[in-house]
């Protein structure tokens, strides 16, 4: 074959291991080629056709994953919650805490008064550290704001942070987290706010590809958030859903009802919100950071969730309370040592399930011709090295879309 009749491509990986997070699985001897930020082939080398690369990268038998994807954080906020560590330490509950004004609230009046260009450069500082463990795409939660102006302001700054850095940033609107000083005693006049003001204007900026609630006993009622649904779904934004971390309060089932992309945490989820989410197709996203940090007991129901076939992601929730967590790596340690992930389920959780999450499983996740060239390179021997090693981060090189 002449070279005129070869396929070009800008960018070559060869010589390399491949865990394609896709139905290819594992692969020996791979080939990745790129085109205009996008894989137009990936796998064995015998396979591939002949291409004309640009550049030719020699992984020198490396592993090679989909860049890794961490589908629900909190990196935006300013502060932090020391001081209630040690509270927790002393023997003092989440909820304890919450009632008695910490908790989400006291990072709501750091946030408030931070400028965005503050917690722009905080949030810097938390995103780097992802991206220095291979992740290419996070998701970011407002939610510290609580009111249109600063809920505005949380969403730009963290917009801001896919300016400033190559990586695909994913925003959710989560104005209820929690109920703001202001409105004390009056949730259901705070919710009116959220789906009368804030929704609207949001979605008017465009600063929000999803929305998101806290259906809890310290937070909202599933009727709140069933209203919030409604005014969310009539802007055409996505849903997620905080669900069933310290109580039952039936938020997974009123998530598959709606069709959410993921409902999150789901310590104290039932049978039936297993069946409602496999029914619907929801993402079941465990974050054992904060399961860890906040020492539940409660573990989520994987073995349920694997039965069914629930898809399942995996997340830091870096947050400044009850998850200050910002390595993918460490969550997956977590995971498979307190809920007993499997490696395979692990990898998954935080590439090709962690796309589908936040709605981007045709974009993202696997290393698939057709996809964004987000990889991560690494020098393993085997893809366990991942989940199972503490403290040691691998990375070789970390690829956003072909660069």
């Amino acid at each position: 074959m002449n070279a005129e009749s070869r396929p070009a491509c800008d960018r070559l990986w060869l010589n390399a291991n491949m865990a394609t997070s896709s139905s290819t699985g594992r692969v020996a001897d791979a080939l990745v080629a790129c085109e205009k930020g996008r894989i137009i082939y990936a796998g064995p080398r015998s396979e591939a056709p002949s291409f004309v690369a640009s550049e030719l990268v020699d992984c020198e038998g490396c592993w090679i994953t989909p860049g890794l994807i961490d589908c629900h954080t909190h990196l935006v906020h300013a502060g932090n919650r020391a001081s209630e560590f040690e509270l927790r330490l002393a023997g003092a509950s989440y909820e304890e805490i919450a009632r008695a004004g910490g908790g989400i609230v006291s990072t709501v009046a750091a946030t408030r008064a931070a400028s965005e260009d503050e917690l722009v450069s905080q949030a810097l500082i938390r995103l780097d550290a992802l991206i220095a463990e291979g992740a290419t795409t996070v998701e970011v939660k407002s939610g510290y704001g609580l009111s249109l102006e600063h809920e505005i302001k949380m969403l730009k700054a963290a917009r801001r942070l896919g300016e400033e850095r190559q990586v695909e940033i994913v925003t959710s609107f989560l104005g209820a987290h929690a109920v703001p000083p202001e409105y004390a005693g009056r949730s259901d006049d705070y919710i009116d706010h959220v789906c009368t003001d804030m929704i609207p204007a949001i979605a008017a900026l465009g600063l929000a590809d999803a929305v998101d609630g806290f259906c809890e006993s310290i937070a909202f009622t599933s009727a709140q958030i069933e209203r919030v649904f409604v005014a969310a779904r009539a802007h055409g934004l996505p849903l997620k859903l905080h669900a069933e971390q310290l109580s039952n309060s039936h938020g997974a089932a009123l998530a598959a009802r709606y069709g959410a992309l993921s409902a999150d945490h789901l310590e104290h989820l039932d049978a039936a919100g297993v069946e409602d989410m496999k029914a619907s197709g929801t993402v079941a996203v465990l974050l054992p950071g904060a399961y860890y940090f906040t020492r539940e007991t409660q573990l989520p129901p994987v073995e349920a969730l694997r039965r069914v076939g629930v898809p399942i992601a995996v997340a830091t929730d870096c947050n400044p309370g009850t998850s200050p967590l910002t390595s993918l790596l460490l969550a997956m340690n977590m995971a498979a040592t307190l809920f007993r992930l499997t490696v395979e389920e692990c990898l998954a959780g935080v590439t090709i399930n962690a796309a589908h999450a936040l709605g981007l499983g045709k974009q993202t996740g696997s290393i698939e011709a057709g996809k964004y060239c987000d990889l991560a390179i690494w020098d393993i021997e085997s893809p366990a090295e991942l989940v199972c090693n503490i403290g040691r981060n691998p990375l070789h090189a970390r690829i956003w879309r072909g660069q």
